[in-house]
């Protein structure tokens, strides 16, 4: 017979873990997450260093994208969880900046570790924390620079400089060559509109082979593979679209045919070419010289589109037709039946190529409604391009923020030696417990450009002391230059970053660390048997 239990334990169920009080909780909460923000932190910035990751399914990752990073290590921890999951709101919310906020909130959080040993009650350390993020966030709205609210998002130069740092960071050296192609796609597919810009009109195609220099841009879209059949090119062509393919279906009733003689047997035969026959004509007929097909191509149907002379693609993916439908207007029609001329759509041209032994499909629409357009993407390795294209995707999100607000700040570390200047400041000015939270918060902030010189492999207290120096006697732009290893201003290197980045990124930061200090007691069941249910994958590689 079982001993009946005491305590906590009699009450809840067998194999239930208890942890309270400082030590066991709000401790070991703090030390999970200052494990996850050791891991992101060396790879903040542009000489950020790459992590090999390798999930559950034995995919390499090598990439120095934090999200990408928390994303496949399966956190299991709760504490460190919150965390990650401020990283992903981040990455949802701007697209950058989410290595920024794990860090940021790591370094939070061993700083109230410190302050917990001391013997402050973590209520104050939230109080102080609360205060000091919303005296951050004014400090924030000063530091922007002048007249960079208004902006002609289609003017190229422009968006280069909001959108290099966050390149350079994923990419560095060759963030030149990437911003140049970002920047073109985006104005390309940018709407009258531009809060209306849709991410997923950039898209990325990765061929192995070649350079980043031999990357280019195309208005419209990339298809991996060949086309069905014969005719491999065509210009200024319509189009139809057909979701559910190209085929002579089975009926959906049983039927039995009975037949007498060998001309029945013929003419049987006949009538279904002679169907076959009467739509791919009607579709010759309506002046499309493209057929596209959701499914898969039947014998019959290509036999008579060849004779017709008309150019068959096959795209398995129906997020790929969706994208089709997009760039060339056209309707995909559910069923067989003779298109009408306002479900056809128009392609500028769309012909075969290979680049670097890949056969792709390439449609172009220049003129028409160029709603979307592929930075075609080259390089020696696969790992090589998965990085390259997480650049692309880091710039086209910045380029969306921008279309909402174009406001940036100075970038390289200044903005943060400007925030733990004034937010020490503001601390001297407190009275009460609060005020020792508000300095380690400001003393947070270092962590940035200690990191960024860190990583470089500089001296990160002289550089500290030196940006310190230069911004009390009124520089306050002054900033890393990482090339040379020495404080320079930043309007001279043009590192900008975007203010709702930041704004976002620290504000994530707080909140996520304040949550984690209000956690006094962890309750954990016994987790239940049987196999783990995994998210059903999506279709689509996006």
């Amino acid at each position: 017979m079982a001993l009946p239990s005491y305590g906590l334990q009699s009450m809840l169920k067998d194999g239930t873990r208890h942890l309270s009080g400082l030590d066991e909780a709000v401790l070991k909460n703090i030390e999970a997450c200052k494990e996850l923000s050791a891991i992101t932190r060396t790879s903040l910035g542009p000489n950020g260093l790459n992590k090999m990751v390798i999930n559950h399914l034995d995919k390499l990752f090598v990439t120095n994208d934090a999200a990408t990073i928390v994303n496949e290590l399966e956190v299991q921890h709760p504490a460190a969880k919150i965390l990650v999951l401020a990283g992903k709101a981040q990455q949802e919310e701007i697209g950058d900046g989410a290595n920024l906020t794990i860090s940021f909130a790591g370094e939070l959080l061993q700083n109230a570790e410190e302050l917990i040993r001391m013997g402050l009650h973590p209520s104050e350390i939230i109080s102080g924390y609360t205060k000091a993020i919303n005296k951050t966030v004014g400090i924030l709205e000063e530091l922007v620079e002048k007249d960079s609210e208004k902006m002609d998002v289609r003017n190229k130069d422009e968006v280069i400089k909001r959108m290099k740092a966050a390149v350079a960071s994923k990419q560095f050296g060759q963030e030149d060559v990437l911003c140049d192609l970002i920047a073109d796609a985006c104005i390309q597919v940018c709407p009258k509109n531009p809060a209306n810009f849709n991410v997923d009109n950039v898209r990325v195609a990765k061929l192995l082979g070649g350079g980043l220099h031999n990357s280019t841009v195309v208005r419209g879209m990339v298809l991996k593979g060949d086309t069905v059949g014969s005719v491999k090119r065509v210009e200024k062509a319509k189009v139809v679209v057909f979701a559910s393919g190209l085929d002579t279906t089975a009926t959906e009733t049983k039927g039995t045919v009975l037949i007498h003689s060998a001309e029945q047997l013929e003419s049987y035969a006949k009538t279904e070419e002679a169907k076959v026959e009467e739509l791919i004509k009607a579709v010759a007929d309506s002046g499309a010289k493209v057929v596209v097909s959701g499914g898969s191509v039947g014998e019959m149907a290509l036999h008579f589109c060849e004779r017709y002379k008309l150019m068959v693609l096959k795209l398995s993916s129906k997020f790929e037709l969706r994208r089709f439908c997009r760039t060339t207007g056209a309707v995909a029609l559910l069923k067989l039946s003779p298109p009408s001329p306002d479900d056809l759509g128009h392609v500028d041209s769309i012909s075969v190529e290979e680049i670097g032994g890949a056969t792709v499909t390439i449609v172009r629409n220049e003129e028409g409604g160029n709603s979307i357009s592929t930075v075609v993407l080259r390089g020696s390795t696969d790992s090589i391009l998965d990085d390259l294209e997480r650049a692309v995707d880091d710039g086209v999100n910045t380029y969306k923020a921008m279309c909402r607000d174009s406001r940036y700040l100075p970038g390289a570390a200044a903005t943060e030696i400007e925030l733990a200047r004034r937010v020490k400041e503001f601390s001297f000015k407190e009275t009460g417990l609060d005020q020792y939270a508000i300095a380690k918060f400001a003393e947070s902030f270092e962590m940035v450009p200690k990191t960024l010189a860190e990583n470089a492999g500089l001296n990160a207290m002289e550089i500290i002391s030196s940006l310190y120096a230069e911004h009390s006697s009124g520089n306050t732009k002054v900033g890393i230059d990482l090339e040379a290893g020495v404080c320079k201003d930043v309007t001279a290197v043009c590192i900008w970053d975007l203010y709702v980045t930041k704004f976002f990124a620290l504000k994530y930061a707080a909140d996520a660390v304040c949550t984690v200090l209000r956690v006094d007691q962890i309750i954990m069941a016994k987790p239940a048997g049987g196999p783990r249910r995994e998210n059903p994958a999506a279709m689509d590689e996006d």
